[in-house]
């Protein structure tokens, strides 16, 4: 059985369940997180996406983002799926939200109510190969760059909300 999301209002509140893809489909407003681990360095753990992803496979993001599910908070998600895929632990801090809505790969719509949580690790990461396929951390500044020179290697997401993570980094120790 699919995985089911959460349907939100403009305010994050639950509405409904509907299936991951169906959901993607309809470009619906749904629950979501993004993570942003920094070492030491302020560098960032970026991973590229798997190429069997349902969406935007091959691409880089940051360091893991999915939904919740029904019955935990997003909290307890974004804890669960950034072990799952990068074999990490470590404390989140949710740092802000924001919505948006792009058109993705597949003739799929993101359109997420997304949670944005900050965290701390040093070490390297231990993938999940049928989740990501690369990782690395690198410099704010440099992502910044890149994705000027690089666009279309990025996912949508992490470059909507991309100068936002690099402003509360500049005013903040995490």
């Amino acid at each position: 059985m699919e995985e089911e999301i959460i349907l939100v209002d403009l305010s994050d509140n639950p509405i409904g369940f509907m299936g991951k893809t169906e959901t993607h489909k309809l470009g619906l407003l749904h629950r979501a997180f993004s993570i942003f681990i920094f070492n030491d360095k302020n560098e960032l753990l970026l991973q590229q996406r798997a190429l069997n992803k349902y969406h935007s496979g091959g691409l880089w993001t940051n360091s893991c983002c999915s939904h919740p599910r029904k019955n935990e908070t997003t909290l307890e998600s974004a804890e669960r799926r950034l072990m799952e895929e990068m074999g990490i632990r470590t404390p989140l801090k949710k740092n802000f939200d924001f919505i948006y809505k792009a058109t993705l790969d597949n003739e799929l719509i993101e359109h997420e109510y997304d949670h944005v949580f900050f965290g701390n690790y040093n070490s390297s990461p231990i993938i999940n190969t049928d989740e990501v396929m690369d990782w690395k951390y690198e410099s704010l500044d440099n992502i910044k760059m890149d994705i000027q020179k690089n666009p279309k290697a990025y996912t949508e997401w992490f470059k909507i909300c991309f100068d936002e993570v690099q402003n509360r980094m500049l005013h903040s120790t995490h």
